[in-house]
């Protein structure tokens, strides 16, 4: 009953709002006009359609609020008056009373805000959909951040996503590309991501691994945690000073590298993705400041980590092979891997899909995202993808989103940013390590305790295996095994001996060369 009543507003709140007329007006078709029509008889809407939106968007809740705050990275492809009024979903939704996130911290804490710091601004300074931001003082007179969870979370969200869920297996059993778009995964992924937000601790662990991971790349802050007051409701941590990313005149006026900047966006997220397998997912400008203090002008301050993206080894190294043959225009490696990885079926003919690839992507490079309508080109890669049964990915989801986000940031801060050539010497320099000598040795390195503790143990294997040829083939087959890994690793050791001792030997022959043989 709860479900339908959420489903009833949800309804409810589209026609209050003419969400409806909205969703209709776009249409050409005379019946769809006419239908547009007769759904908003007897309705006035006196305010702007951006409004409208946006304040519909904030009363069903933080789903549709994380909907909209998306949206608002899409100059792009929506009027600027409505990317105006969605880009306030970032950070200035309606807050709780002040009297009520006080009384969170007495909860989560178990005695009153004002013995824990010495100050406690009333105000939020910034106000999510899942939670908001107030300063403090601590009082050893430290700066703080103090983020509280807002109260009834996870009913709402619970009551959203079993809608979206039912939603899902309508559209995988009524639309033709419901299986391939994989709609009920995609929702479970978000299912997870939601559901991690809600725990604080986890965003706090999210944060210290973060800031670990960029420390030595002079690009990105990310604040330190106080862990001593960490609770999944309530978090505080170390209070940073910047200036919004959306606030460019601001960054202007003192005296910013905006075209660094988005360079520096580039190279940030792509070192998160392929270096660390680790990145940010919620890169909207909201969660994005710039330091404008001396001793860190110019660095990114990335804020809220509730949504954290992983990759294994498989996707870093898949991704970069595409991202590598795209920049290279290889189109018929494009389609290979595609086919490699499973995405296509396995009996897709490969030069039709090269072609159809080199298509979508030909017209658009070295061209400056000012001039790219990605619209059309998400278009033309939905139809070439339903063409040929391109199956999504649900686990890369976060991934095509942060994109969306990066790319929007990257159009707002220099829309002559050529994204390929930024990214592309960074990608090959990846590939090159991975693959290279220095690759081959950093696995050495990794495994040499493995076959530290497997060398010793050989002999025994060997002679158990002797005194007992009536022993399972189970055990056989990884003897068989053990001792196949174990000649490898001899060729690959004598190699490396045999290489060492023919470079010695041709510099002592080059050596006797040059200053006289012997006699």
């Amino acid at each position: 009953m709860r479900r339908f009543l959420r489903l009833v507003f949800i309804v409810f709140t589209v026609l209050r709002f003419g969400l409806d007329e909205l969703a209709l007006s776009g249409f050409r078709q005379r019946w769809v006009r006419a239908l547009s029509w007769a759904v908003t008889l007897g309705r006035r809407f006196d305010q702007p359609r951006g409004v409208r939106l946006r304040l519909a968007l904030e009363r069903l809740g933080p789903i549709f609020v994380k909907f909209g705050q998306v949206l608002s990275t899409r100059r792009d492809l929506l009027p600027l008056d409505v990317s105006d009024e969605l880009a306030k979903l970032q950070d200035r939704v309606p807050p709780i009373s002040a009297a009520q996130a006080a009384g969170l911290v007495e909860k989560a804490f178990g005695r009153p805000a004002d013995e824990v710091f010495a100050s406690f601004d009333a105000e939020p300074v910034a106000s999510a959909s899942i939670a908001q931001v107030h300063f403090a003082t601590m009082q050893d007179g430290r700066e703080v951040a103090v983020k509280v969870l807002r109260p009834g979370m996870l009913a709402v969200i619970d009551d959203d996503l079993t809608l979206l869920h039912t939603l899902a297996r309508w559209v995988e059993r009524l639309s033709v590309d419901g299986k391939r778009l994989k709609p009920r995964e995609v929702v479970a992924e978000f299912d997870i991501y939601l559901h991690d937000e809600l725990d604080l601790v986890r965003e706090a662990a999210n944060a210290a691994q973060l800031r670990r991971n960029m420390q030595g790349l002079n690009l990105v802050m990310v604040p330190e945690m106080i862990w001593d007051l960490c609770t999944p409701t309530v978090i505080v941590m170390e209070r940073m000073y910047g200036v919004p990313i959306s606030q460019t005149q601001r960054l202007l006026d003192a005296g910013v590298d905006l075209k660094k900047l988005a360079r520096d966006g580039v190279t940030i997220f792509f070192t998160q993705v392929f270096r660390d397998g680790y990145f940010h997912a919620d890169m909207h400008p909201g969660n994005i400041q710039v330091s404008t203090e001396p001793a860190t002008f110019g660095r990114y301050i990335a804020l809220d980590f509730g949504i954290i993206g992983t990759l294994t080894e498989w996707d870093k190294e898949y991704l970069a092979q595409n991202f590598i043959a795209f920049f290279r225009r290889d189109y018929k490696r494009v389609a290979e891997l595609h086919v490699e990885s499973g995405w296509v079926p396995a009996a897709t003919r490969v030069d039709a899909l090269e072609n159809a690839i080199r298509a979508v992507c030909e017209p658009h490079f070295d061209r400056p995202l000012k001039d790219i309508s990605l619209g059309q080109v998400l278009m033309r890669l939905f139809q070439t993808s339903r063409r040929f049964n391109v199956e999504i990915q649900p686990q890369l989801v976060l991934l095509q989103k942060t994109l969306l986000n990066i790319e929007g940031l990257g159009r707002q801060l220099d829309p002559e940013l050529d994204l390929w050539s930024t990214a592309k010497p960074f990608l090959e320099r990846w590939m090159n390590q991975q693959v290279g000598w220095q690759g081959l040795v950093e696995r050495l390195k990794n495994e040499a305790p493995r076959y530290a503790q497997l060398l010793p143990e050989l002999p025994r294997l060997l002679h158990q295996a002797l005194q007992a040829p009536a022993q399972s083939a189970a055990e056989s087959a990884a003897l068989v095994a053990l001792l196949g890994e174990q000649r490898r690793t001899n060729r690959l050791l004598q190699g490396l001996l045999y290489g060492a001792l023919g470079f010695l030997a041709g510099v002592l022959l080059m050596r006797a060369w040059l200053h006289g043989w012997p006699g």
